[in-house]
């Protein structure tokens, strides 16, 4: 009897022989009552108290625009995108200025908490019936902590 092999089991091997790293480079941040994380990939900075330009006939999450040295960018509360009640701007809360597929914008969280390393073999697909928007992937860290993936796709291609 042949024996099945796992592809998820078998090393993928570089040029030189190497294994490919499945370890990525993530920003963890908090907004609302969640831990989430995005790859380091797509920061580009974290600003505070920069002023946002409001603009007309927006929808909710969308906050405005920023000028950051000549570059015009949108600025998005990922609380209010995940359909959930915006809270208030404190001292603590910033812009994680993003570039995904050379679309920039930012996103206001309510704090950053660090970089972290996170192996993407962890990560496991949310729950069902918890399943929010911007959201598609869990992993649980080594202290217990749940920390939430950022759907970048989402993010630049909203479908409220």
């Amino acid at each position: 009897m042949s024996e099945q092999v796992n592809a998820q089991e078998i090393p993928v091997l570089a040029d030189d022989g190497e294994e490919f790293s499945t370890v990525e480079r993530c920003l963890t941040f908090n907004s609302g009552d969640l831990i989430l994380y995005i790859s380091t990939k797509h920061v580009i900075e974290i600003i505070n108290n920069y002023p946002i330009t409001m603009l007309p006939l927006m929808p909710p999450y969308i906050k405005g625009i920023i000028n950051l040295r000549g570059q015009i960018l949108p600025v998005v509360d990922i609380q209010l995108c995940m359909g959930k009640e915006g809270s208030e701007y404190t001292n603590q809360t910033c812009i994680i200025v993003l570039n995904i597929d050379s679309v920039p914008l930012g996103i206001i969280v309510d704090s950053v908490r660090q970089t972290v390393d996170i192996d993407m073999k962890d990560v496991r697909p949310i729950p069902l019936k918890r399943q929010q928007k911007l959201l598609d992937g869990m992993v649980t860290m080594e202290d217990g902590s749940v920390f939430m993936s950022i759907d970048c796709q989402a993010l630049i291609n909203p479908q409220y």
